[in-house]
């Protein structure tokens, strides 16, 4: 009985450790599928498109031309990245404040939108590597007295009406967000869906100033001559990049191969080139 006993123990502790090994095995190939990008530039090449999200409501990183395509110095980084893939470029048109979530829900395969680099971004996307180095500025009427550094400016708009377009770095700063080093108080915020709309109220006087970034600030004033200037004033230093979602690291690294081949000069006459348009 003894040794009947002894070999069913045997026999029941080696199924318990094959079984272990079993779960183990089990567990490390799920987190190697969580956590493995290596299909992102398979499937692109395999549907022969590639999709970016962005918002065309933003001169001259992006903006719709007479015949509704979208333009601008991101469009033309993005199709130097279908280039490297040997696909089509499809370029998806929402808003702003709707780009990382639907990123992250698989509606495109990166974003590129004058998109801020940010740690809340950062815990929902990743991002490639910078392509332009950029600044929150003030644009208010011409006849404005509104002037000073960064703490008289965070002062002289606390309690101010401020355009803004939403879900930008222009609006977190406006709301007063410790993040982006604002101070300004108790502002009331009007959040816009593109930049050119929120020049029109600021000219019209429905707003006495926008927070946006230091290029569309400057494509706004140009189109409004005479009635709007730009604050020479920098808030924040920030940088620009694209996005893709998390842990596609073979599609991200193809991104940043072509970033590294434009960022600079390169890009800088992509913006001059899209500015004058």
């Amino acid at each position: 009985m003894k040794k009947k006993f002894a070999l069913a123990l045997a026999a029941f502790m080696m199924m318990g450790t094959l079984a272990a090994c079993g779960s183990t095995n089990t567990n490390q190939g799920s987190d190697a599928g969580n956590t493995s990008g290596s299909s992102a530039v398979d499937a692109i090449k395999e549907k022969g498109e590639i999709v970016m999200l962005t918002n065309a409501a933003f001169p001259p990183f992006e903006y719709l031309a007479d015949d509704g395509s979208v333009q601008g110095v991101d469009a033309d980084i993005a199709q130097a990245v279908a280039d490297k893939l040997g696909v089509k470029l499809k370029i998806v048109d929402m808003d702003f404040d709707s780009i990382v979530n639907s990123l992250k829900a698989g509606k495109g395969d990166f974003a590129a939108a004058g998109m801020t680099v940010t740690e809340e971004r950062l815990k929902q996307v990743d991002f490639s590597d910078e392509y332009v180095t950029s600044s929150q500025m003030v644009v208010v009427r011409e006849d404005s007295d509104l002037e000073g550094d960064k703490a008289a400016l965070d002062a002289a708009l606390s309690g101010k009406n401020i355009a803004v377009q939403a879900g930008t770095t222009g609006d977190w700063y406006a709301g007063g967000d410790e993040t982006t080093g604002s101070t300004i108080k108790d502002a009331n915020v009007l959040q816009y869906k593109s930049a050119t709309e929120a020049a029109l109220h600021l000219a019209s006087g429905k707003a006495d100033a926008i927070i946006i970034d230091q290029k569309p600030a400057e494509a706004i004033v140009a189109a409004n001559e005479g009635k709007l200037k730009v604050l020479d004033t920098k808030l924040t230093d920030e940088q620009y990049a694209f996005a893709v979602q998390k842990n596609q690291e073979d599609l991200l690294a193809i991104i940043n191969e072509v970033v590294a081949e434009y960022k600079g000069d390169k890009v800088d006459e992509l913006i001059t080139k899209h500015m004058g348009a």
